[in-house]
């Protein structure tokens, strides 16, 4: 059964479900800290206390929870958007012509390896404030974004670039009106996957990098006043944010794309 409301459907029966498996899951959490006994494991309604105090009064700072939740959100937006107008145009670029390709992949890939967390102590010595966290979420978001770029550009159908070619399209054109739309999927799909990294990079940061602002600044805070309740707070704002994100860019993705036919089961 769909619901559409505005322009917008809603699955009624995938709602349900999503609901209902939520409440399972909160059963089988109670269930465990009951069993386990644990003062380090709170249960679902302790956790809820625990949101609703930080939320309203603020952490030990008197900070409260959508602001350390903003100082985190801004943060990973910048780098993302310094990701994102960094790796397309070389994606674009690199996809395109061979040689670029050639001359970057020597130098990129080795990177390409080596893990954001392992970037985090060199971060901590050579940068300072905003621009050491913009440059671990750059580190996190342009290599995907990077990689389905080129991999956008390369699956462009040949027969359209030549017949583009053959009514005289310069190679400007080609690339505006032929090979950036037919890799603007792929591009997409890089920047939601761009994303999900670049948000862990910052809060690993924060946890590590001295900050005292920012989600995770506020789940290290409370871990070392053994608070665990305040921690999950933390946690489950990340995953809630991350969700919301994720949605929002799926959403603008399927207006964008049209035309593309989705498989359902």
């Amino acid at each position: 059964m769909k619901l559409k409301i505005r322009g917008l459907r809603f699955d009624i029966k995938g709602i349900i479900v999503g609901l209902a498996s939520l409440g399972v899951f909160f059963l089988i959490w109670e269930a465990l800290a009951l069993a386990m006994n644990n003062p380090f494991l709170p249960g679902p309604y302790d956790v809820l206390l625990a949101f609703y105090r930080i939320a309203n009064v603020g952490d030990v700072n008197h900070v409260p929870l959508w602001l350390h939740a903003a100082t985190s959100l801004y943060r990973v937006l910048l780098g993302f958007i310094v990701g994102v107008i960094t790796a397309v145009p070389l994606g674009l670029l690199m996809g395109v012509r061979t040689t670029a390709r050639n001359a970057a992949t020597p130098i990129l890939e080795p990177i390409r390896f080596i893990p954001p967390m392992a970037w985090i102590p060199l971060t901590i010595l050579l940068l300072r404030g905003l621009s050491g966290y913009v440059f671990l979420i750059w580190i996190g978001v342009f290599f995907p974004v990077l990689l389905n770029t080129i991999a956008g550009v390369r699956r462009t159908s040949i027969t359209l670039m030549s017949v583009a070619k053959t009514f005289g399209a310069g190679n400007f054109i080609v690339l505006r009106k032929i090979i950036f739309p037919s890799a603007l999927p792929e591009i997409m799909t890089g920047l939601r996957v761009g994303m999900g990294i670049g948000w862990m990079c910052l809060v690993a940061a924060e946890l590590i990098g001295g900050s005292y602002n920012g989600l995770g600044y506020l789940i290290e805070l409370y871990y070392n006043l053994l608070q665990t309740d305040v921690v999950i707070v933390g946690m489950i704002t990340i995953g809630i944010i991350g969700l919301v994100i994720n949605y929002v860019m799926l959403l603008a993705e399927k207006r964008m794309f049209r035309w593309r036919v989705e498989v359902s089961t």
